[in-house]
C-alpha cells in the first residue's frame, strides 16, 4: 500500500548546502587537491589522536570532504536516501538517524582508525539512513551510479559496504559504525510502526 504525505525537505537542503559551502571554503583556504594539511580539514576533521584536544571534530568532521567525487557521491546519496526517509518517517527522525549515525561512525573511526589521519565526510550518517531504510523497505529498487541495474536496497547497501574495504582511502570504520546505528534505528522504527511502508 502506498501512502502519500506532504513533506518539507528544507532541512535536507540545508545540510547539503552546508556541506557544499564548507567544501568551497576548504578550497579557498587551502587550494585543490585537498590534503590533510588543509587548515580547515585539520581543524574540523576527526584525528583520533587529537580527539581529546578537539572534541568538536566528532561532529564537525561530518561536514568536511576531501574531493569533488567524495562530496558529489555523499550529497547524492544524502539527497536520495534522506528525501525517502523524510517522506517515510519525518524530519525529526531523519535528523536523529543522520546525526547519531555520523556520531557512531566517528566513534568507531576514533577507536579503529589511523591515529594521525583525519577522518572526514558525511558517510557515517548516510550509511545510517541506508541501514535504517534497508530494514524498513529492503526491497525498494535502487540504482548505484556505476551499476546501471536496479537492485533491492539491501543488496545495494551490502555492495557499498564491500566497496568500503577495497580502497585504503575509505574510512570503512565510519561506514560500519553508521550502518550498525541505522540497522538498530530501523528495527526500533519497525517495532513502533512509525513508518510509512511502500
Amino acid at each position: 500500500m502506498r501512502t502519500y504525505r506532504a513533506v518539507n525537505l528544507n532541512v535536507l537542503w540545508f545540510l547539503i548546502a552546508l556541506n557544499v559551502l564548507i567544501f568551497i571554503i576548504e578550497i579557498v583556504i587551502g587550494g585543490y587537491p585537498i590534503t590533510g594539511t588543509n587548515e580547515l580539514v585539520r581543524f574540523l576533521g576527526l584525528t583520533p589522536a587529537l580527539l581529546s584536544q578537539q572534541p568538536w571534530t566528532i561532529i564537525s568532521s561530518m561536514f568536511v570532504h576531501g574531493g569533488f567525487l567524495h562530496i558529489i557521491f555523499n550529497m547524492l546519496a544524502l539527497y536520495f536516501l534522506g528525501s525517502f526517509f523524510i517522506r517515510a518517517a519525518g524530519e525529526k527522525s531523519f535528523l536523529a538517524v543522520f546525526f547519531l549515525g555520523g556520531l557512531a561512525g566517528n566513534a568507531l573511526y576514533s577507536l579503529l582508525g589511523p591515529p594521525w589521519i583525519p577522518g572526514i565526510g558525511a558517510s557515517g550518517g548516510v550509511f545510517a539512513l541506508g541501514g535504517a531504510l534497508a530494514v524498513l523497505v529492503p526491497r525498494v529498487p535502487v540504482l548505484i551510479l556505476f551499476i546501471p541495474i536496479p537492485m533491492p536496497l539491501w543488496v545495494a547497501i551490502i555492495i557499498l559496504v564491500f566497496i568500503s574495504f577495497l580502497f585504503s582511502e575509505i574510512a570503512w570504520q565510519a561506514h560500519i559504525g553508521g550502518l550498525l546505528l541505522g540497522l538498530a534505528a530501523g528495527l526500533i522504527f519497525r517495532r513502533r510502526s512509525r513508518i510509512y511502508y511502500f
